[in-house]
């Protein structure tokens, strides 16, 4: 049975990969019968060639595609880029970031409320008229 599959190279924590054509319970990297494309996962931006009209006919040979080469194909063909990654930060490198942006946001909050607060006058007592005093009554 043939296979679409990787064939790994490159150097150590350094893959490259070719897209071969192979027996299914041939060595990974042994010969191949055909050189379909290549992808660099650790490139950056990350590198997908394949040769559809090859891969293709492949295809209509009977070759089965395994499901990461399915998924890369998939990739090409929509014309989707790869995501990039974040980066991964320590707990404590995390926890500076968020004190830094609870920080931000309660100075954000603080200048809010002192802009939107109005200024306080000083109240004036108003003089109290006759009508408006209060009535005292005396006792008998």
């Amino acid at each position: 049975m043939l296979k679409i599959k990787l064939a790994r190279f490159g150097k150590r924590n350094q893959p490259h990969y070719r897209i071969v054509v192979n027996e299914a319970r041939t060595k990974r990297d042994g010969k191949y019968k055909a050189l379909l494309g290549h992808y660099a996962p650790t490139q950056t931006p990350k590198v997908l060639e394949i040769n559809m009209e090859l891969y293709k006919e492949w295809l209509a040979k009977g070759a089965q595609p395994t499901d990461t080469v399915a998924h890369l194909v998939t990739r090409f063909e929509s014309g989707t880029s790869f995501p990039e990654k974040k980066p991964t930060l320590s707990k404590k490198a995390r926890a500076k970031l968020a004190l830094a942006a609870e920080e931000k946001a309660t100075a954000a909050t603080q200048a809010a409320e002192a802009k939107a607060a109005p200024k306080e006058e000083t109240p004036v007592e108003e003089k109290a008229t006759a009508e408006e005093a209060p009535v005292e009554t005396t006792a008998a």
